[in-house]
């Protein structure tokens, strides 16, 4: 599952189409299809083309600060700033995330940390904003 650089989340098959080295550092935002395996550092969004069948992979040495979207998501490395995995998200041992997570699926391996909440996809709105108090009148 994890480390399987190159391995496509969903069957097993080379989909790694985009490779950002882990000497390369991108500031800005990106759009993608397809695989993208990120050794590096990408300060910016990191968006899939809509209705694309994209996977993110942050390798261990990786890091992303900025918002992610994306049906997949293999995580082992560092992230700062909000996830929205449409499909699955997972967390390898050494992930470390800061942000909120939205996701459908998630896989968390022992040992990965998100500062941060878990958001399910389904989640009714009143449920992700806490009891509303009521005001008082004076």
């Amino acid at each position: 599952m994890f480390g399987d650089k190159g391995k496509s989340a969903r069957n097993g098959t080379n989909t790694v189409e985009t490779l950002i080295g882990p000497r390369v550092t991108i500031r800005g935002d990106i759009t993608f299809s397809g695989g993208l395996y990120v050794e590096g550092k990408i300060i910016g969004k990191v968006i899939a083309e809509d209705g694309s069948a994209a996977v993110l992979t942050v390798a261990e040495q990786g890091q992303i600060e900025g918002e992610v979207r994306t049906p997949i998501a293999v995580i082992a490395g560092q992230l700062h700033g909000e996830v929205y995995a449409s499909e699955r998200i997972e967390l390898a041992a050494n992930a470390r995330v800061h942000g909120n997570i939205h996701y459908k699926i998630v896989e968390m391996a022992a040992g990965a940390m998100i500062t941060g909440r878990l958001i399910h996809a389904d989640a009714p709105v009143a449920q992700l904003l806490g009891p509303i108090e009521p005001e008082v009148a004076a």
